[in-house]
């Protein structure tokens, strides 16, 4: 005889009634059967349609509202909202440590934006990516940080990806991408300024090389080699010159 207990595996909880309503209005809300401005069923109509109580339907109403997914009227009635879109809050973007992760999210990122980019750029993308790359060197060479110029150059690939979805997101971003933005890089590496930002550069005059020669492998893989590289000597500079966890400039 086996004297081994069987293990118990804790209930999972039910969705409660209130949740099952606010689910499905909330999937009708996303998926625009109810559009932004619709008015929504009564009290008394989602009761019968639901069948719930009155209770149960104004826990879901107010779960709604709480998700910003809908708005009451007093005396008028309950309205559909858009759904807002998830946004970055970047002012969180304060150490290093902070500066690295969001570099891991660029390599996500745009490395798939640049094997698009290859594969659907235009011939006038590629001379406004050639100017970003020029104003970058140029601005280098007058002991600037050129980081507009480097902001150009990555927004100009997403834009070549004609997905809006990669050029909202990347304009959401902003300039705050670049760890220059935040990080006085000079102060950290052994490297000077200068021969830091010229690499970067050359970097950079590879992805667009393969966006030219329309290869969106090499593209992706140059994005990723580059991004990866900026990681890298950031940690490295930060390893050697301060702490991960050290306060990043304004």
């Amino acid at each position: 005889m086996n004297n081994e207990k069987t293990a118990v595996q804790p209930r999972r909880r039910p969705v409660s009634l209130a949740q099952e309503v606010m689910n499905d209005l909330a999937e009708r809300i996303r998926s625009g059967r109810y559009r932004p401005g619709d008015k929504l069923p009564t009290e008394p109509e989602l009761m019968v349609e639901q069948g719930v109580s009155r209770t149960v339907v104004r826990e879901a109403m107010s779960r709604l509202q709480a998700a910003g997914l809908v708005e009451t009227r007093h005396g008028v009635g309950t309205f559909a909202r858009a759904p807002s879109a998830p946004k970055l809050d970047l002012t969180t973007v304060v150490t290093i440590r902070d500066v690295l992760a969001m570099l891991e999210l660029r390599i996500s990122l745009e490395t798939e934006a640049a094997g698009l980019a290859a594969q659907r750029r235009t011939e006038e993308q590629l001379g406004l990516m050639r100017e970003a790359l020029a104003a970058f060197e140029q601005g280098v060479r007058k002991g600037e940080r050129s980081i507009e110029a480097d902001f150009q150059f990555h927004l100009q690939i997403a834009l070549a990806t004609h997905n809006k979805y990669f050029e909202e997101f990347y304009r959401h971003l902003g300039p705050t991408t670049i760890p220059r933005t935040r990080i006085d890089i000079s102060k950290l590496s052994l490297e000077p300024g200068q021969d830091y930002l010229l690499r970067t550069n050359r970097e950079h005059e590879a992805i667009l090389d393969a966006i030219y020669r329309q290869d969106p492998q090499a593209a992706s893989a140059a994005m990723r080699m580059h991004l990866t590289n900026s990681r890298e000597r950031l940690k490295r500079a930060s390893e050697n010159s301060a702490p991960i966890d050290l306060p990043v400039q304004d």
